[in-house]
Protein backbone atom coordinates (compact mmCIF):
# COMPACT_ATOMS: atom_id res chain seq x y z
CA UNK A 1 0.00 0.00 0.00
CA UNK A 2 0.63 3.63 -0.82
CA UNK A 3 -0.06 7.23 -0.22
CA UNK A 4 -2.05 6.87 -3.23
CA UNK A 5 -4.76 5.03 -1.37
CA UNK A 6 -4.90 7.25 1.73
CA UNK A 7 -8.16 9.12 0.57
CA UNK A 8 -9.87 5.62 0.57
CA UNK A 9 -9.04 5.54 4.26
CA UNK A 10 -9.04 9.06 5.56
CA UNK A 11 -12.06 10.56 4.54
CA UNK A 12 -14.45 7.00 5.88
CA UNK A 13 -11.93 7.77 9.33
CA UNK A 14 -13.30 11.35 9.50
CA UNK A 15 -16.53 10.56 8.40
CA UNK A 16 -16.99 8.28 11.75
CA UNK A 17 -14.79 10.23 14.43
CA UNK A 18 -17.09 13.47 13.37
CA UNK A 19 -19.85 10.81 13.57
CA UNK A 20 -18.83 9.79 16.98
CA UNK A 21 -18.17 13.36 17.85
CA UNK A 22 -21.70 14.59 17.51
CA UNK A 23 -23.44 11.47 18.58
CA UNK A 24 -21.81 11.11 21.61
CA UNK A 25 -24.21 13.58 23.38
CA UNK A 26 -27.25 11.79 22.88
CA UNK A 27 -28.16 8.96 25.03
CA UNK A 28 -29.97 7.56 22.51
CA UNK A 29 -27.07 7.31 19.72
CA UNK A 30 -24.08 6.81 22.76
CA UNK A 31 -23.56 3.53 21.78
CA UNK A 32 -23.65 4.55 17.61
CA UNK A 33 -21.06 7.13 19.02
CA UNK A 34 -18.41 4.35 20.47
CA UNK A 35 -18.93 2.06 17.57
CA UNK A 36 -18.38 5.09 15.07
CA UNK A 37 -15.15 5.64 17.05
CA UNK A 38 -13.68 2.15 16.95
CA UNK A 39 -14.33 1.78 13.18
CA UNK A 40 -12.86 5.22 12.41
CA UNK A 41 -9.64 4.00 14.85
CA UNK A 42 -9.80 0.56 12.81
CA UNK A 43 -9.96 1.83 9.39
CA UNK A 44 -6.89 4.62 9.95
CA UNK A 45 -4.98 2.01 11.66
CA UNK A 46 -5.46 -0.64 8.77
CA UNK A 47 -3.74 1.97 6.62
CA UNK A 48 -0.64 2.19 8.88
CA UNK A 49 0.06 -1.42 8.77
CA UNK A 50 -0.64 -1.30 5.13
CA UNK A 51 1.74 1.29 4.50
CA UNK A 52 4.18 -0.20 6.70
CA UNK A 53 3.96 -3.73 4.74
CA UNK A 54 4.09 -1.30 1.50
CA UNK A 55 6.73 0.60 2.54
CA UNK A 56 8.96 -2.27 4.35
CA UNK A 57 9.55 -0.20 7.42
CA UNK A 58 7.90 1.92 9.84
CA UNK A 59 6.19 4.76 8.68
CA UNK A 60 7.71 7.32 10.80
CA UNK A 61 10.30 8.64 8.70
CA UNK A 62 8.44 11.42 6.73
CA UNK A 63 6.74 14.40 7.94
CA UNK A 64 3.48 12.88 6.96
CA UNK A 65 3.74 9.89 8.17
CA UNK A 66 4.41 10.98 11.50
CA UNK A 67 1.13 12.68 11.51
CA UNK A 68 -0.40 9.50 10.75
CA UNK A 69 0.27 9.05 14.49
CA UNK A 70 -0.65 11.72 16.12
CA UNK A 71 -4.44 11.11 14.55
CA UNK A 72 -4.30 7.45 15.21
CA UNK A 73 -2.85 8.03 19.32
CA UNK A 74 -5.29 10.94 19.38
CA UNK A 75 -8.56 8.76 18.71
CA UNK A 76 -7.23 5.87 20.55
CA UNK A 77 -6.64 7.05 23.76
CA UNK A 78 -9.32 9.40 23.57
CA UNK A 79 -11.71 6.33 23.01
CA UNK A 80 -10.04 4.48 25.76
CA UNK A 81 -10.28 7.32 28.41
CA UNK A 82 -13.56 7.92 27.81
CA UNK A 83 -14.36 3.82 28.31
CA UNK A 84 -12.69 4.63 31.61
CA UNK A 85 -14.04 7.85 32.87
CA UNK A 86 -17.08 8.48 30.84
CA UNK A 87 -16.28 12.09 29.88
CA UNK A 88 -17.70 12.28 26.63
CA UNK A 89 -16.33 15.78 25.46
CA UNK A 90 -13.20 13.95 25.91
CA UNK A 91 -14.08 11.53 23.06
CA UNK A 92 -15.55 14.40 20.85
CA UNK A 93 -11.87 16.59 21.76
CA UNK A 94 -9.64 13.96 20.58
CA UNK A 95 -12.01 13.10 17.42
CA UNK A 96 -11.80 16.28 16.14
CA UNK A 97 -8.17 17.14 16.72
CA UNK A 98 -7.58 13.49 14.94
CA UNK A 99 -9.34 14.54 12.17
CA UNK A 100 -7.14 18.20 11.97
CA UNK A 101 -3.98 16.09 11.40
CA UNK A 102 -5.82 14.28 9.13
CA UNK A 103 -6.85 17.08 7.17
CA UNK A 104 -3.22 18.45 7.48
CA UNK A 105 -2.35 15.07 5.44
CA UNK A 106 -4.88 15.43 2.80
CA UNK A 107 -4.31 18.80 1.93
CA UNK A 108 -0.55 19.21 1.97
CA UNK A 109 0.28 16.05 0.40
CA UNK A 110 3.76 17.58 -0.22
CA UNK A 111 4.81 16.56 3.37
CA UNK A 112 4.20 12.70 2.66
CA UNK A 113 7.78 12.33 1.01
CA UNK A 114 9.34 15.35 2.79
CA UNK A 115 11.80 12.88 4.50
CA UNK A 116 12.74 13.61 7.80
CA UNK A 117 16.92 14.57 8.23
CA UNK A 118 19.59 11.95 8.43
CA UNK A 119 19.82 12.43 12.50
CA UNK A 120 16.30 11.99 12.77
CA UNK A 121 16.65 8.62 10.57
CA UNK A 122 17.30 5.90 13.33
CA UNK A 123 15.93 2.84 15.70
CA UNK A 124 15.37 5.42 18.31
CA UNK A 125 12.32 7.38 16.24
CA UNK A 126 10.07 4.75 16.48
CA UNK A 127 9.71 4.30 20.19
CA UNK A 128 10.78 7.97 21.12
CA UNK A 129 8.09 9.40 19.09
CA UNK A 130 5.31 7.03 20.09
CA UNK A 131 5.72 7.71 24.03
CA UNK A 132 5.92 11.49 22.98
CA UNK A 133 2.61 10.90 21.28
CA UNK A 134 1.10 9.01 23.81
CA UNK A 135 2.26 11.89 26.32
CA UNK A 136 1.01 14.69 24.76
CA UNK A 137 -2.19 13.20 23.79
CA UNK A 138 -3.40 12.78 27.79
CA UNK A 139 -1.49 16.04 28.91
CA UNK A 140 -3.85 17.55 26.03
CA UNK A 141 -6.57 15.28 27.54
CA UNK A 142 -5.97 16.67 30.87
CA UNK A 143 -5.25 20.21 29.79
CA UNK A 144 -9.65 20.83 28.67
CA UNK A 145 -10.12 19.01 31.78
CA UNK A 146 -8.29 21.64 33.87
CA UNK A 147 -10.31 24.24 32.03
CA UNK A 148 -13.96 22.44 33.15
CA UNK A 149 -12.27 22.55 36.80
CA UNK A 150 -12.17 26.15 36.77
CA UNK A 151 -15.02 26.96 35.11
CA UNK A 152 -16.97 25.05 38.35
CA UNK A 153 -14.51 26.87 40.56
CA UNK A 154 -15.62 30.31 39.24
CA UNK A 155 -19.06 28.91 40.45
CA UNK A 156 -17.70 27.95 43.81
CA UNK A 157 -17.87 24.23 42.61
CA UNK A 158 -15.34 21.32 42.65
CA UNK A 159 -15.48 18.01 40.72
CA UNK A 160 -13.52 15.39 42.59
CA UNK A 161 -14.04 13.08 39.45
CA UNK A 162 -12.58 15.49 38.02
CA UNK A 163 -9.58 15.76 40.08
CA UNK A 164 -8.98 11.71 40.09
CA UNK A 165 -9.34 11.59 36.25
CA UNK A 166 -6.36 15.02 36.19
CA UNK A 167 -4.28 13.27 38.02
CA UNK A 168 -4.36 9.62 36.99
CA UNK A 169 -3.96 11.12 33.47
CA UNK A 170 -0.92 13.68 34.48
CA UNK A 171 1.11 10.14 36.16
CA UNK A 172 0.65 8.42 33.20
CA UNK A 173 1.12 11.16 30.54
CA UNK A 174 4.04 12.51 32.70
CA UNK A 175 5.87 9.28 32.56
CA UNK A 176 5.35 8.72 29.02
CA UNK A 177 7.05 12.53 29.11
CA UNK A 178 10.19 11.29 31.02
CA UNK A 179 10.30 8.00 29.00
CA UNK A 180 10.46 10.21 26.10
CA UNK A 181 13.03 12.36 27.55
CA UNK A 182 15.33 9.70 28.68
CA UNK A 183 14.89 8.01 25.15
CA UNK A 184 16.04 11.52 23.72
CA UNK A 185 19.12 11.51 25.76
CA UNK A 186 20.48 8.10 24.57
CA UNK A 187 19.60 8.94 21.10
CA UNK A 188 21.63 12.74 21.06
CA UNK A 189 24.41 10.47 22.64
CA UNK A 190 24.14 8.24 19.51
CA UNK A 191 23.60 11.05 17.44
CA UNK A 192 26.02 14.29 18.45
CA UNK A 193 28.27 12.43 21.14
CA UNK A 194 26.67 14.07 24.42
CA UNK A 195 23.10 13.68 26.25
CA UNK A 196 22.41 16.62 26.85
CA UNK A 197 23.72 20.58 26.12
CA UNK A 198 21.29 22.67 27.16
CA UNK A 199 20.03 23.27 23.78
CA UNK A 200 17.11 25.65 23.23
CA UNK A 201 14.95 22.70 23.06
CA UNK A 202 16.32 20.93 25.88
CA UNK A 203 16.19 24.01 28.19
CA UNK A 204 12.31 24.63 27.09
CA UNK A 205 11.80 20.49 27.83
CA UNK A 206 13.59 20.89 31.03
CA UNK A 207 10.95 23.88 32.00
CA UNK A 208 7.96 21.81 31.07
CA UNK A 209 8.85 18.74 33.03
CA UNK A 210 9.39 21.52 35.94
CA UNK A 211 5.89 22.36 35.45
CA UNK A 212 4.26 19.78 35.24
CA UNK A 213 6.53 18.28 38.45
CA UNK A 214 4.82 21.12 40.26
CA UNK A 215 1.44 20.22 39.43
CA UNK A 216 1.93 17.00 41.07
CA UNK A 217 4.06 18.13 43.94
CA UNK A 218 0.64 20.56 44.91
CA UNK A 219 -1.59 17.75 44.11
CA UNK A 220 0.29 15.54 46.91
CA UNK A 221 0.49 18.49 49.01
CA UNK A 222 -3.45 19.58 48.52
CA UNK A 223 -2.72 22.98 48.94
CA UNK A 224 -3.94 26.21 46.57
CA UNK A 225 -6.28 24.23 44.75
CA UNK A 226 -7.25 26.98 42.37
CA UNK A 227 -3.32 27.98 41.44
CA UNK A 228 -2.82 23.90 41.44
CA UNK A 229 -5.13 23.37 38.60
CA UNK A 230 -3.90 26.85 36.07
CA UNK A 231 -0.78 25.07 36.53
CA UNK A 232 -2.06 22.77 34.33
CA UNK A 233 -3.01 25.22 31.16
CA UNK A 234 0.56 26.68 31.82
CA UNK A 235 2.32 23.67 31.21
CA UNK A 236 0.33 22.64 28.09
CA UNK A 237 1.50 26.53 27.16
CA UNK A 238 5.34 25.41 27.85
CA UNK A 239 4.87 22.28 26.03
CA UNK A 240 3.22 23.42 22.24
CA UNK A 241 6.12 26.23 22.88
CA UNK A 242 8.70 22.99 23.44
CA UNK A 243 7.21 21.23 20.53
CA UNK A 244 6.54 23.91 17.86
CA UNK A 245 6.99 26.99 19.11
CA UNK A 246 10.78 26.82 19.99
CA UNK A 247 11.30 26.37 15.89
CA UNK A 248 10.95 30.20 15.79
CA UNK A 249 12.92 31.15 18.01
CA UNK A 250 16.00 33.35 17.46
CA UNK A 251 18.06 32.00 19.63
CA UNK A 252 16.67 28.43 17.94
CA UNK A 253 17.38 28.92 14.06
CA UNK A 254 21.37 27.39 14.72
CA UNK A 255 19.78 24.40 16.97
CA UNK A 256 20.43 21.02 16.18
CA UNK A 257 16.68 20.18 17.31
CA UNK A 258 15.10 22.59 14.73
CA UNK A 259 13.60 20.59 11.71
CA UNK A 260 11.88 22.49 8.82
CA UNK A 261 8.23 21.24 8.78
Amino acid sequence: MTWNEFLYFAIPAIICWLGAASLIYNKKTERISEILMIIGILIFGAFIIGLWIGQERPPLRTIGETRLWYSFFLALIGYLTFRHWKYKWLLSFSAIVACVFVCINIFKPEIHSTNLMPALQSYWFVPHVTVYILSYSMLGAATIAACIQLNKMKKHETDPKLFAFMDNIIYVGFGFLMLGLLMGAVWAKEAWGHYWSWDPKETWAFVTCAAYLIYIHMRLQNKAPRFTVWVLPIAFVLLMITWIGVNYLPAAQNSIHTYSN
